[in-house]
């Protein structure tokens, strides 16, 4: 597991003045345990001109900026799903970052009109259950961004969206969309201008949800089906009757 590169300060693109401090008294629960929230960032190319890594590694930046401490999934050498097994180094160092984040970030190319099969290989390589049907994702936020190589199109962010939804993750409501990043990059770095501002709405989002969420999502995620089935397997135990 590896820190995303850069250097905290490195934001040229960014107007400071119009991104101040969060407020995290606002935000958080009285419990929070105080640490910077921790970031996982997935990308979905292993191209040696990654712009869905691109992205990845400018969000970041604005992450930390933010307070947050990232990491930076490498998914190369990961293998296919049911490929191997589990214990395979790989896909114990990404699910073992998906325990340590308490949010995340999916940035994804669209190709033939949908997500990355990698993208979607490392969503599939994250246990469904690690105790007691909780999914590692369970409760936790999530941002979706896609890159695309020609005109701007949602098909991989509202497949995410489905994923996350799937994972139990709280998808905060906006999220980005790079038309053309070829012509937008500009080396590894994404200039100013309405493509950045958005990367840095949707961090700063993710940020405050990350805040207002994580003391709470044992409570907000805890759900009726599941609560009703201990009360069965309570009332079978003393009265041999179903509910």
């Amino acid at each position: 597991m590896a820190d995303t590169p850069g250097a905290e300060d490195d934001l040229p693109a960014l107007v400071k003045a119009a991104l101040p401090a969060i407020d995290i008294d606002a935000l958080r629960d009285p419990n929070d345990p105080g640490h910077p929230p921790r970031i996982l960032l997935l990308y979905g190319s292993l191209r040696e001109a990654s712009y869905s890594r691109r992205a990845a590694e400018e969000a970041a930046r604005i992450l930390r900026h933010l307070g947050c401490e990232t990491r930076l999934f490498d998914p190369t050498g990961l293998p296919l799903v049911d490929d191997t097994s589990a214990e395979h180094p790989k896909v114990v160092e990404l699910r073992e970052l998906a325990v340590w984040a308490e949010g995340m970030v999916w940035s994804s190319p669209e190709r033939h009109g949908a997500m990355t099969g990698l993208m979607k290989m490392q969503v599939d390589w994250l246990p469904l259950s690690l105790k007691g049907g909780i999914r590692p994702t369970q409760g936790k936020t999530l941002a979706v961004m896609q890159v695309s190589g020609g005109s701007q199109s949602f098909n991989a962010v509202n497949q995410m969206r489905i994923l996350g939804r799937w994972m139990r993750m709280v998808t905060i409501p906006n999220q980005s969309s790079i038309a053309k990043a070829w012509l937008e990059f500009e080396g590894d770095r994404l200039p100013a201008g309405p493509f950045y501002a958005r990367v840095v709405d949707v961090m700063e989002e993710l940020v405050k949800f990350t805040w207002m969420v994580r003391g709470r999502a044992a409570y907000l995620v805890d759900r009726y089906s599941e609560r009703r089935e201990s009360v069965e397997d309570v009332h079978t135990r003393v009265s041999g009757k179903d509910i």
